[in-house]
């Protein structure tokens, strides 16, 4: 019931590789209200995906997650990102190589700046993973939505995964 309360969504940003999983993964999540794809984290306006692995943009492939914080807590998205991805590979997940792939957390406010690293920081060696995280942790700057197929492009395909 809603009780005429409005929810006040926020926003996180992640990349984690390819987004086409990262997306599925992240819409799965109850308090997720919305997962888009695109592009964040470079220098050309409105790139389109060719420009964005062609790998001078500077852009990482992102998924761009809005939650309801009454639901879920950045650090639970948090925990989603860091077990949907492997962050001790630098520009590069799987079989897909290049700096458009690089893990990367685009924070939206000091809070999740201050959440982030302290996440990152309890997951380096000695923590969780054995190797060293490469995740980079900056400020959120534009977020280009990616082209419309590429949208929800797991679900509209009936897939659950990438096939690697």
């Amino acid at each position: 019931m809603n009780n005429g309360h409005t929810p006040q969504l926020e926003t996180a940003t992640f990349g984690a590789g390819c987004f086409w999983g990262v997306e599925e993964t992240f819409r799965q999540v109850p308090g997720v209200k919305d997962a888009t794809v695109g592009y964040s984290g470079g220098i050309t306006e409105n790139p389109t995906y060719r420009d964005v692995c062609s790998g001078r943009t500077g852009h990482a492939e992102v998924v761009q997650v809005t939650y309801d914080p009454a639901e879920v807590s950045f650090e639970q998205l948090l925990d989603v990102f860091w077990q949907s991805h492997d962050p001790t590979t630098p520009n590069r997940q799987g079989p897909d190589i290049g700096t458009q792939y690089r893990s990367a957390i685009f924070f939206h406010s000091p809070e999740q700046e201050t959440i982030a690293r302290k996440s990152k920081e309890a997951r380096q060696p000695d923590g969780i993973l054995k190797r060293k995280i490469v995740t980079e942790i900056t400020p959120a700057s534009t977020f280009y939505p990616a082209e419309e197929y590429h949208q929800q492009y797991l679900a509209k395909r009936n897939m659950a995964a990438c096939r690697i």
